[in-house]
């Protein structure tokens, strides 16, 4: 079924999508007939919603093959990290402290987030920059959308737009930690004003900070369009394939002593192994000036596992496959050293429609969304000490299956009351279903049948003060699901529930642009991390109460002369539990109020551009994130420290009627005044009661994350 599934979209490839102009009427600009895809889920400069735009032209300075988290690093209040340490390969963002489990990724309309984990791992799709069009974060819940819903941000991604001249380009990359990104680009330009074909490959290798943390990438992107009329077709195929080696365990404060570079693992497959493919379909009929229609199609393929050595682990764990190791004196130890790998191969498809209508004053949307998830998880031994005589290499010692379905509905609109205000309405009802059946990797049986239906209503209101200036308010409501690893860590785990209310201001006039914007979230039952991880890397959180983020958020840009800009932002905040209870030497204590893990008072941003040339570009970019806890109680040793950063970038491009159209060079040196710093790490606590005889003693400890010092990229483009 795969196989046909797979046989049908990729033949599908061959049709294309319009880049005709249709008037945006509340920013006055052209706007593509490609972001008709996201126009549903996306927000407009007038809408009452905290947020920020990137273009295809903004990214590509500095992309160079790090992943996309690292790309957004100077954005209002976000916070990136990368496991290997320079960008490469597992990659993690926090936006207003909250993680990416609680942040919706949709590419094309499309969920991105798995929906077991509710995460994202941008290392399944190496090098996706380089095919993005455009981005849009939204801050705090956002606007409706589909997927999971959006509990501190949301990223919206429209892939790129359709080509009217053909074009091909060959980029490459060198860089520190023998990193080489090696990317090549086609389009066919419009045929008959009506098909287009364009691709990208992509191959990334880095060894990474980290000792043998190496990141082993391949990536591809091949999309068709067809327009004709009021019709416009996209159909794509995207997908990567990773292997890394793993460097989630991190280290402990006397490692980095000793070598902050080190890798506890010594295994030498100790690797990640997975592939990812994406089949996309999108169909917009223009069926007037007022009315339009959208429908999408999506089908998700992922497959792979990671690979462990254990040594002494129990027999236990692995049922009739393994045989206990013998000592000398002929005693069955039962233990034994093996090599395992735990797998996960799922499906995933999505159906998105949606109904716009539009004229000067009104505007609404009606959509809605479905979809449909299946993963199985085992686990399989491909080596031991000494197999049982009746069991197999590659036999199963657990095996699970999940389900989930997820059905959307929502309805927005705004309304330009008169020429100063403007209103914005949004509902939406969702269902989730999520089924469970068969064993954990823990050998637990794991079996739920959880439903969730949840309404998610959100208004707000603009007021244009002058033509540069408007204030606004919004009030959102959200509700959002557990994932499985919050299953499995408690069975009792609840949803968690969301009132965010936002109020800003806006300016722009003569090269300046100002945003203000201040937050107050309001949770109950925020399901916040922990500080500790799961046994294969992933963070365990938990529901906190009640519990609040409120701050300011403030960003601008100023275009001081022809050659030289400031792009500034900062955001200041307090993030408090109300209460915490947690065990603590034998019994429950009460910690009070505290603060919410991974969640910095204090994020700035400054980014100073000077074009001494039309076609060169320099840019010192400079971040610091302010001290953070990594745990819930405010314990000592959970203490992140503060840290600020210098990024030196420079971009040059020559103009050429020879060959090549054009030569791009690019420049980025990362961390220039070489600070040691750690941007993620793991806080847990455990009772002793060795230490204190009769009594039980709650120990603590840490595992960091230190981040790559002084390295570089260099980077050559060659368009034809």
């Amino acid at each position: 079924m795969k196989s046909i599934i797979n046989l049908i979209l990729l033949s599908l490839t061959c049709v294309t999508f319009s880049q005709e102009k249709v008037l945006d009427t509340l920013e006055g600009k052209k706007q593509n007939l490609d972001e008709v895809i996201v126009e549903s889920i996306r927000v407009k400069y007038s809408s009452p919603i905290s947020h920020s735009n990137i273009s295809k032209v903004e990214l590509k300075s500095r992309n160079l093959g790090q992943d996309l988290p690292v790309l957004l690093n100077f954005l209002p209040s976000i916070v990136t990290t990368s496991d290997a340490g320079a960008g490469i390969g597992y990659t993690g963002i926090r936006i207003r402290g909250v993680s990416a489990q609680s942040t919706n990724i949709t590419i094309n309309g499309i969920p991105f987030n798995d929906t077991e984990s509710l995460g994202t791992y941008w290392v399944n799709l190496p090098d996706f920059a380089s095919s993005i069009e455009s981005l849009q974060v939204q801050r705090g819940v956002g606007t409706s959308t589909n997927g999971s819903g959006a509990f501190g941000a949301s990223i919206n991604i429209l892939t790129d737009a359709n080509s009217v001249k053909p074009y091909a380009e060959i980029s490459n990359t060198v860089g520190s930690y023998n990193t080489f990104k090696h990317t090549i680009k086609f389009s066919t330009g419009e045929i008959n004003n009506a098909f287009e074909f364009s691709g990208r490959f992509s191959k990334i290798d880095s060894d990474g900070y980290i000792d043998r943390s190496f990141s082993d990438l391949k990536s591809y992107f091949l999309q068709g369009s067809y327009k004709m009329g009021g019709t416009a077709v996209k159909v794509l195929t995207f997908g990567g394939h990773e292997k890394t080696y793993q460097s989630w365990y991190g280290v402990t404060k006397e490692q980095i002593k000793e070598n902050r570079r080190q890798n506890p693992y010594t295994y030498e497959n100790e690797i990640d192994n997975y592939k990812q493919d994406h089949y996309q379909l999108h169909w917009n009929e223009q069926l007037n000036q007022s009315w339009s229609t959208n429908l999408g199609l999506n089908y998700t393929y992922g497959r792979g596992y990671f690979e462990q050595f254990r040594k002494d682990d129990s027999i236990e764990t692995y049922g009739e496959i393994v045989s206990s190791d013998i000592n000398q004196n002929g005693t069955e130890l039962g233990t034994t050293d093996l090599i395992r790998r735990r797998w996960l191969d799922n499906d995933f498809y999505v159906l998105n429609a949606s109904l716009l209508y539009e004229n000067s004053k009104f505007n609404m949307t009606f959509s809605g969304t479905y979809s449909n998830y299946s993963g199985d998880h085992f686990g399989e031994v491909i080596w031991a000490r000494q197999f049982n005589q009746n069991a197999k290499i590659r036999d199963r010692y657990y095996q699970g299956n999940g389900k989930k379905t997820d059905l959307s509905f929502f309805m927005k609109t705004s309304y330009s009351l008169n020429k100063k205000i403007e209103l914005y309405g949004d509902i939406q009802l969702r269902n989730i279903r999520y089924k469970t059946r068969g064993l954990t990797s823990d050998l637990v049986n794991m079996k739920l049948n959880e439903s969730n239906s949840f309404f998610n209503p959100k208004f707000g209101f603009s007021y244009t003060l002058n033509p540069s200036s408007m204030l606004y308010f919004s009030y959102a409501r959200a509700n959002r699901e557990p994932s499985r690893g919050d299953y499995e860590s408690n069975s009792n785990i609840k949803p968690e529930q969301l009132n965010d209310f936002e109020l800003g201001w806006r300016y722009r006039k003569n090269g300046i642009r100002l945003n203000l914007n201040s937050y107050y979230m309001l949770y109950n039952e925020q399901l916040i991390l922990t500080g500790a991880l799961d046994d294969v890397g992933s963070p365990i959180r938990t529901n906190s109460g009640s519990s609040y983020r409120v701050g300011i958020e403030a960003d601008a840009k100023i275009q001081v002369s022809e050659i030289f800009s400031i792009e500034s932002n900062f955001t200041i905040s307090s993030n408090k539990n109300k209460q915490i209870l947690s065990p603590y030497n034998g019994i429950i204590f009460d910690f009070g109020k505290t603060n919410i893990s991974f969640s910095p008072n204090f994020i700035t941003s400054n980014v100073l551009v000077y074009s001494p040339l039309e076609n060169l570009k320099l840019s010192l970019l400079s971040k610091y994130v302010g001290m953070q806890y990594m745990g819930n109680t405010d314990a000592e040793k959970s203490k992140l420290d503060s840290y600020f950063l210098n990024d030196f970038n420079i971009s040059y491009e020559i103009n050429s009627n020879s060959i090549f159209k054009s030569i791009i060079v690019t420049g980025l040196v990362n961390n220039i005044l070489n600070t040691e710093y750690i941007s993620n790490g793991y806080y847990y606590t455990y009772d002793d009661t060795w230490s204190s005889p009769g009594s039980i003693q709650t120990l603590d400890g840490a595992g960091y994350y230190p981040q790559a010092t002084r390295n570089f990229l260099l980077g050559l483009t060659l368009k034809f």
